[in-house]
């Protein structure tokens, strides 16, 4: 079942002035519960107004979102309620840590539910444990805090409300590759421990490949498409006219496929890549 869906989703910025442009345009979308999806698509796709219409941050010029079965828009007094069930974490959500202590920025989206003292502390430790932040750091100034671990910190602001639909955009602009793969392996641990759904937006080919079961491909306001990953990467030319690329570790085993070496073409990860080349090597996969 869908739990979130788009029927004919269009909105235009400064209508009805010299300005006026269609950021999403006529966009008709089921997203499936229980799911990773990766938004892709270019600077100026569309993909960050179209994520902000999922909870209710822009109301659409024309067409409906619906988050289970539901437009969100029936009641414009209910829209509250929609941000608590669609979590949205923009891009350097750092910057948005202003309480005196990591405990209380984390509590603040508890507090704004109405939730009570005794189950806003078993959510704040239930989430920092899911994201490896050790207990002792709650009690210290979020702006004492290393860059990622502010950025965990403000993801955990979110996902302690335990949302149905977590958006994270672009989660690990600015960590190190370390940084990144860590922060990429707890929002996975994340999705398979609650069965949410999970957009991650992400300019990332190689991320999007290894941590998403679905691909949403936005292209000048347009949905290019929206489909399995493997099937969307299997797309690689239209992908490259649009000015998205697959995967690095993609090109180097067609490279090698091109001298000669039995390599299939659906390899869009690097632990793919490794299986393959070990099978090659006459190693198995250990």
């Amino acid at each position: 079942m869908a739990i979130l869906k788009t029927e004919g989703l269009t909105y235009t910025y400064s209508a009805g002035t010299p300005f006026e442009k269609t950021a999403v345009d006529n966009v008709n979308l089921s997203i499936e519960k229980n799911t990773m999806v990766g938004v892709i698509g270019h600077t100026g796709s569309g993909k960050s107004t179209l994520i902000q219409h999922f909870n209710g941050l822009l109301q659409p010029t024309s067409g409906r979102v619906l988050l289970n079965g539901r437009d969100i828009w029936e009641d414009k007094e209910k829209i509250r309620e929609v941000r608590f069930q669609v979590g949205l974490v923009f891009q350097y959500p750092e910057y948005q840590l202003f309480e005196e202590t990591v405990y209380q920025d984390i509590a603040f989206g508890c507090k704004n539910m109405g939730l009570g003292e005794d189950e806003t502390k078993k959510r704040i430790l239930e989430t920092a444990d899911m994201l490896g932040m050790e207990r002792a750091l709650l009690n210290r100034s979020p702006f004492a805090l290393s860059g990622g671990q502010k950025r965990r910190v403000a993801i955990a602001g979110v996902m302690v409300m335990h949302p149905e639909v977590l958006i994270l955009d672009e989660p690990c602009a600015g960590l190190d590759p370390k940084g990144r793969n860590l922060m990429l392996h707890q929002i996975r641990d994340y999705q398979k421990k609650t069965q949410s759904t999970v957009l991650l937006v992400s300019h990332s080919m190689e991320d999007v490949a290894e941590f998403t079961q679905k691909l949403l491909v936005m292209n000048h306001a347009k949905l290019f498409c929206y489909d399995d990953t493997p099937k969307v990467f299997h797309r690689a030319e239209e992908l490259q006219e649009m000015g998205l690329k697959v995967p690095q570790i993609t090109y180097v085993m067609g490279e090698l496929r091109k001298k000669g070496y039995n390599i299939p073409e659906d390899i869009y990860t690097v632990s793919q890549a490794k299986e393959v080349l070990l099978k090659l090597m006459g190693k198995g996969a250990e």
